[in-house]
Formats: structure tokens, C-alpha cells, sequence
């Protein structure tokens, strides 16, 4: 083990589940929560399931209980680490940066760091996946956080949605503003600010406009940008999204990686059917 530093991650982060296996990355996994049973994210309950019960019950979503993660904690030690880095979804969209936090406090023989990515999904998960790299090239400790800090700042998330219905439901509406006027077709694009809470970046009539002006935002981002990522996340939107990165490639050959993949079931919940996000990831302008 050249470097014993182990990354743990919440399953919101939608690492693609090939990386955490590459990376042997450890996941904390989010609750989802029926009138009749509780559920483990990615563990025992699949996106699909969740779509096919929503006319009929919309879940609720909850943090891992504070021994769950302990545990987590313990297996790392035992695995013959002696530091974490620890990367969760925003800790203004979850409790799981904070409860992650004190228990990683905690830990008298790990020496530990958790980054609030201000993000959510594959937005966050950037941030896992580029640790990952910087630990397979060498980088200590102190630089690999202070990188990742910094990466925060360069790393965005947008996302449209079918409908808001799931947002609002979820209280997880941030400072997306209703939108009332659904004969209109107005699609909603959404991000998270800079205390990572949702909000609406831009507005565009029908799902086609919506979709092209969030590749303007990304085209934005990028700018003269030498060295950056990009991912697509989808749910329920998987022929869009292919499209999608089809899309991205072409308009951006550039791009180091284009990662892709469907949102964690306890995403799901909050957002409904029909999700497509595109993240960017500045690594060098």
C-alpha cells in the first residue's frame, strides 16, 4: 500500500461502482425509507424498484445511523490504513457531511479529513475520483486536501428535471423557485451555489432547449479550460443521456474523460423520472 490513505464516500456521490472497485473505495450508504421497510442505497433496492412504487408511495431518505458508519471507520483500521479521507454530497442538501464529520473526530487512530463537495451526485463524486488518481501519482496528504479544496471551487453540477413535484416533496426545493406556469413547458436548469444548496440556474421552454443550454453553461465552465472532466448522470433518461454524451464527446474532444451513469436510488427519490445532469471539472485552465 503505497500510500495508507483509504477514500470513503456516500453512495449520493455516485461514484461509478467500476472506480470504487478500482479504487477499493469504502461507501457509506444512504437509507431510503417506506411505510413497511427501510432500504440500503445500491444495496438492496435498485433505482427501477423506486420508480415502479412512486404512484403509489414516495420514500423518504435518511442518513446511515451513527454506528453504521463507525463500523466503517473500524473495518478501515483493520484493513491497516491510518488515514481517511472522507467525501460526502453538500452539507447543505444532508446531514451526512455533518454526522460524517464528528465521527471521523472521533477516530483516535485514523487521522481523518472530510471534504463537503458543495455538490451533489457525479458532482461530488469528481472529487473521489480525481483523490483517487492524485494517491495512485504520489501526493501527500496535506497537498491531496488542499487540491481537493480547491477543486471544490471548479467542479458544478446541472440538471434538469421532468418535474419539480419530487424536490418540493423531498423539502429539497433550496432557492429553485416553483414554476407555475407548466402550459408553458418550462424546464428548470438546477445546480448548487456555493453553500451548496440547489437553485435554479436558468430556465428554457421544452426539454430539447433545456438540454441545449445546459451544454451552453458547461461550454461556459469549460472556457479555455486545458484539462477537465465531464460525466453525465441520468435517471430514467438513459437513451437521452447517451445521446447526451455522444453529444459531449464531439463538441468536446478534448475533455480527459467523459464518465456516465445512473443516479443512486436515494437521488431517485428526490428527483423523480426523467433526471439528466452533466457534470464539469476544471483541472487546469
Amino acid at each position: 500500500m503505497k500510500n495508507k490513505i483509504a477514500i470513503l464516500v456516500d453512495s449520493g456521490t455516485d461514484v461509478p461502482q467500476e472506480l470504487i472497485e478500482k479504487y477499493q473505495m469504502y461507501v457509506i450508504p444512504l437509507k431510503i425509507i417506506y411505510k413497511d421497510k427501510v432500504y440500503t442505497d445500491k444495496v438492496d433496492i435498485t433505482p427501477e424498484e423506486i420508480y415502479q412504487r412512486l404512484p403509489q408511495e414516495i420514500p423518504g431518505t435518511s442518513l446511515p445511523d451513527g454506528e453504521t458508519i463507525t463500523k466503517i471507520f473500524e473495518k478501515i483500521k483493520a484493513d491497516g490504513y491510518d488515514k481517511v479521507l472522507a467525501i460526502t454530497i453538500s452539507s447543505g442538501l444532508s446531514g451526512t457531511f455533518n454526522i460524517v464529520r464528528l465521527i471521523a473526530e472521533q477516530q483516535e487512530e485514523l487521522e481523518t479529513h472530510v471534504l463537503d463537495t458543495k455538490n451533489i451526485g457525479i458532482g461530488a463524486g469528481f472529487s473521489a475520483i480525481q483523490a483517487a488518481k492524485w494517491l495512485e501519482e504520489g501526493v501527500e496528504w496535506q497537498t491531496l486536501i488542499d487540491k481537493l479544496n480547491e477543486l471544490v471551487e471548479h467542479t458544478k453540477v446541472f440538471f434538469n428535471v421532468a418535474t419539480l413535484e419530487y424536490l418540493q416533496k423531498g423539502g429539497r426545493i433550496g432557492l429553485v423557485a416553483s414554476i407555475l406556469g407548466n402550459a408553458l413547458k418550462l424546464n428548470p436548469i438546477i445546480s448548487c451555489n456555493d453553500e451548496g444548496i440547489y437553485y435554479t440556474v436558468g430556465k428554457a421552454r421544452g426539454r430539447k432547449k433545456s438540454l441545449d443550454k445546459t451544454v451552453g453553461y458547461v461550454r461556459e465552465r469549460i472556457g479555455t479550460a486545458k484539462v477537465f472532466n465531464l460525466a453525465v448522470a441520468h435517471g430514467d433518461a438513459k437513451e437521452e443521456a447517451i445521446a447526451m454524451v455522444e453529444r459531449l464527446k464531439t463538441e468536446f474532444p478534448q475533455a480527459q474523460h467523459v464518465y456516465f451513469g445512473q443516479i443512486s436510488p436515494a437521488l431517485v427519490v428526490h428527483t423523480g423520472p426523467g433526471l439528466l445532469g452533466v457534470g464539469i471539472q476544471v483541472l487546469e485552465n
